[in-house]
Order: structure tokens, then C-alpha cells, then sequence
């Protein structure tokens, strides 16, 4: 079902998040000194393209410093509340049909972790669970 929902996702909406997160990234490379922010970028938008059966977790130890709470705040000045925009605008849009409220929701969800990426990793539902990482952003397909 997971593979089901992420080609169908791949159709409603999440190719085109997830250029907008690689072409965030890119800008953020190109100006050298926001390459961290880049990586952020560039891992958001993995999770955009493919997102069922993938967890946002909190790294353990890295979730709550100053440095994570300051790349967020420039983070979200820099790029995350148009990425989030994005996705609202996407869940909008999809929210429409009935076919399309799951992917809606999932948009959603998505919207907040394009907000705060920083002290946090994406990894398979499986994995987060065997290592008890607690869980911030999951998406899953009805079934």
C-alpha cells in the first residue's frame, strides 16, 4: 500500500514539492555560507518525493540546543514558511476531492516539518521504531 500511496503522491503534488525543496537547496549552495541549510533542503526533499512509510524523528542529543533553535529560526525566515506555504497550497488544492484528502492531510504534516528540519533526520518507520526514536512528522496511506 505504501508504494501504491507514494506513486500517487508522486502524481497529486509531491514531484513538484519536491523541486521546490532541491531548487531551495541549490540557492542555498550557491551562497556558500547557508550550506547547511542546503542539506536541510536537500533531505526535506526526499521526504517530500517519497514520504509513506518514512518518519521525521528527533535526533537524539541534537533536538533542542541553540544552534538547532537558531538554524530553525533562519530556516523558516529563509525558506521554510514558503515551502510550508507550498504544501498548504497543495493541500488545499487537494482537499478538494475525495481520492485526495489523504494526500491533503499528508501535506499538512508535511508543512510543519518544512518549518523546523534542524535537529531532526528522516529514516524508514521500521527503523525509527527499532531504535525508540520518538516519532515528530509520519505520513501513511489509508489501509
Amino acid at each position: 500500500m505504501r508504494t501504491l500511496g507514494n506513486i500517487l503522491w508522486l502524481i497529486f503534488g509531491g514531484i513538484a514539492m519536491a523541486l521546490a525543496y532541491a531548487l531551495a537547496g541549490v540557492v542555498m549552495f550557491i551562497l556558500i555560507i547557508t550550506i547547511p541549510f542546503g542539506i536541510q533542503a536537500f533531505k526535506l526533499a526526499g521526504f517530500a518525493l517519497w514520504p509513506f512509510g518514512r518518519v521525521m524523528v528527533d535526533i537524539p542529543g541534537k533536538s533542542g540546543g541553540c544552534l538547532t533553535t537558531l538554524g530553525n529560526v533562519l530556516w523558516v525566515v529563509l525558506a521554510g514558511i514558503w515551502l510550508a506555504i507550498g504544501h498548504l497550497f497543495w493541500a488545499l488544492i487537494l482537499a478538494i476531492t475525495i481520492i485526495g484528502i489523504p494526500f491533503a492531510v499528508a501535506n499538512v504534516k508535511l508543512a510543519g516539518a518544512a518549518l523546523v528540519p534542524f535537529g531532526r533526520t528522516v529514516m524508514s518507520k521500521e527503523a525509527a521504531e527499532a531504535r525508540n526514536y520518538q516519532v515528530v512528522v509520519g505520513v501513511e496511506p489509508l489501509g
